[in-house]
């Protein structure tokens, strides 16, 4: 499992990964991607973008060094912060109204959104965590959600 240390040290902005290759060389990786062990598909919901995934070490990343998507959600859990992927996840404006609602998503959950304020609320084995988090239309943000007691 990679711990949430190695994705805050690897989430910072990087390069579009292209599948022309069944292996690609991410940006400071002494490995090789294997594009061909990566599911990674963009979805919309409410027309909203969306990426989500971080099974296994090609996909996190894959799903790291992609680019276009201004919020990061980490899903994660216990004190070593361990990679989580069964999480239910809403994305709620400033005033309430939901713009995304996901099942069963994560670990990484990457979101394009236009500036405002959000609220993330995930839920986990019936425990819920909220975040809120400001978009500004420019810089990327990340959330990150840990379920310290498991």
């Amino acid at each position: 499992m990679i711990s949430m240390r190695a994705v805050l040290l690897c989430a910072l902005p990087g390069l579009v990964l292209l599948a022309a290759s069944p292996a690609v060389w991410a940006a400071g990786e002494s490995a090789p991607i294997n594009q061909e062990a990566v599911r990674l598909a963009p979805q919309t919901q409410n027309g909203v973008s969306y990426l989500t995934g971080g099974i296994g070490e090609d996909e996190t990343q894959a799903l790291l060094h992609t680019s276009g998507y201004n919020l990061h959600i980490v899903l994660s859990a216990g004190p070593k912060g361990e990679y989580v992927p069964d999480v239910d996840i809403t994305i709620h404006k400033a005033g309430g109204e939901s713009v995304l609602s996901l099942s069963q998503v994560g670990p990484l959950v990457y979101v394009k959104l236009p500036a405002g304020k959000y609220e993330v609320v995930s839920r986990r084995d019936g425990h819920e965590e909220r975040q809120g988090v400001v978009l500004d239309g420019e810089a990327s943000q990340t959330v990150n959600l840990n379920w310290k007691n498991e």
